[in-house]
């Protein structure tokens, strides 16, 4: 049997499920620490390992600053792309592998996360920012949707390299 298909339909689906499920849960459990808190940029922890400090920002809008002030518009987008991703896992859900399960439900999950706080708060809350160079301050959303597009990118090579050996 192929590895990418060691998982059944079932098992690929309750998989995708649980991951959406815990790492949404995570990080609006990572969020809900700063719930009544005013940003007001201090430094609020770290840095830890001279690495990460914990910086509370409320965002209206994307990364760096990108359409601010248009919350709901972005939430609106990140719920179509989580449907149209999890409509695409759904519907190639056999066909696919581990890595893409999983790759597809962090970046849905993400998306899910953000899209919460966006229309249950006006703003997503981002509380983690590198210390050593300028990055945007960043949430577990974020960590999902990054890291899962990375897995899927990895994936699709790896998939394609298969199929060009063949």
């Amino acid at each position: 049997m192929d590895r990418r298909h060691a998982l059944s339909k079932t098992a690929k689906i309750i998989l995708y499920a649980a991951i959406v499920v815990a790492w949404t849960a995570l990080d609006q459990y990572a969020k809900s620490l700063f719930a009544g808190m005013k940003p007001d940029g201090s430094v609020l922890a770290g840095p830890f390992a001279g690495l990460v400090d914990i910086r509370l920002v409320h965002n209206t809008g994307a990364a760096w600053g990108m359409f601010a002030d248009n919350t709901i518009a972005l939430g609106v987008f990140s719920i179509v792309v989580c449907v149209a991703i999890a409509a695409a896992f759904f519907a190639t859900v056999r066909s696919s592998s581990v890595l893409q399960t999983v790759s597809l439900a962090l970046i849905t999950a993400g998306g899910v996360g953000n899209a919460i706080d966006r229309f249950s708060q006006g703003y997503v809350v981002d509380f983690i920012e590198f210390s050593f160079f300028d990055f945007p301050v960043f949430n577990i959303a974020d960590i999902g949707v990054t890291c899962g597009f990375a897995l899927l990118v990895i994936s699709l090579i790896t998939t394609w390299n298969k199929e060009g050996q063949n």
